[in-house]
């Protein structure tokens, strides 16, 4: 264990309530900051309510910590308006990654997205899959944008404070007991060709976290986090032999292998997905 006292933002999201409990069971003292009370107790974990767009109630509320798991945000567009996406978003991770860097925290670990690759892939088509993170950035929501941007000020305050920043580019984030939803994507690939079929498991999200916290790793850079294999029982050729054709599919790809390449996360970080929804889920 690296740091004994850390902050995790949206601990009442789906990855920040996983991160929470995994932080918690692994002995950290944890601290969860966000706009709406937990929806329950949980053993180690205290909690604040807190309007992270506030710089104020940010820095105070961070103080006497060492780290932090930054998952606050709106989580995609449509919630409320583009515009205040967008300014929420980015004004909330530039106030956590200020506050760290005044309060002279350790690391800072924070949630960036799938998104920022090009999803949904309809203005871009992926050329080559499983899709890694040498693909240049190309948002296309201010969701997406508010991501990116989150991305270039990560670089800009590990260049100011030689604080490590680790970005991860979370899949879509998918609870346990939603796994029955992916029986409505066997029949048309289409549903899910948006982000290549991809998804993480709540609790490999978590783990992401505590990797990333627990990491040898002094710089700063982005990771891809994703489950090990995509949401169909159809073969990834078959997959992008129909809604993109004109897509290399990488030798040596498994045929349900995770078109969202984790080798890079495997690799620096150490994660392993630990959950599949094949687990889980009931044959066709």
């Amino acid at each position: 264990m690296k740091y004994q006292k850390v902050i995790v933002t949206g601990g009442s999201g789906k990855a920040g309530l996983a991160c929470l409990e995994r932080l918690s069971q692994a002995g950290y003292r944890v601290l969860s900051l966000d706009q709406k009370p937990l929806p329950g107790e949980i053993p180690g974990v205290e909690s604040l309510v807190v309007d992270l767009a506030d710089f104020g109630q940010t820095v105070d509320a961070m103080k006497g910590f060492e780290a932090v798991v930054h998952l606050a945000a709106f989580p995609h567009n449509g919630i409320i308006t583009d515009e205040r996406t967008f300014r929420i978003n980015t004004a909330s991770t530039f106030n956590v990654f200020h506050a760290a860097r005044v309060l002279e925290f350790k690391r800072v670990v924070w949630a960036s997205s799938e998104t920022v690759l090009g999803l949904p892939f309809d203005t871009i088509k992926p050329a080559e899959a499983p899709i890694d993170e040498s693909h240049a950035p190309y948002p296309n929501s201010t969701y997406s944008l508010s991501k990116s941007v989150g991305e270039e000020m990560a670089r800009q305050f590990h260049r100011w404070t030689g604080i490590p920043y680790i970005g991860l580019r979370f899949s879509n984030i998918i609870r346990p007991w939603e796994y029955d939803m992916f029986e409505g994507f066997q029949e048309d690939a289409g549903k899910r060709q948006w982000n290549l079929w991809g998804y993480v498991d709540s609790r490999d999200a978590a783990q992401s976290c505590q990797r990333a916290l627990e990491a040898d790793f002094d710089g700063v850079d982005n990771f891809i986090i994703a489950a090990a294999d995509t949401v169909m029982r159809k073969e990834n050729k078959d997959l992008l032999a129909g809604c993109f054709p004109d897509c290399a599919l990488r030798p040596g790809t498994g045929p349900n292998e995770t078109l969202l390449s984790i080798e890079k996360a495997h690799r620096v970080l150490g994660y392993e997905p630990e959950y599949s929804w094949r687990e889980q889920a009931a044959p066709s």
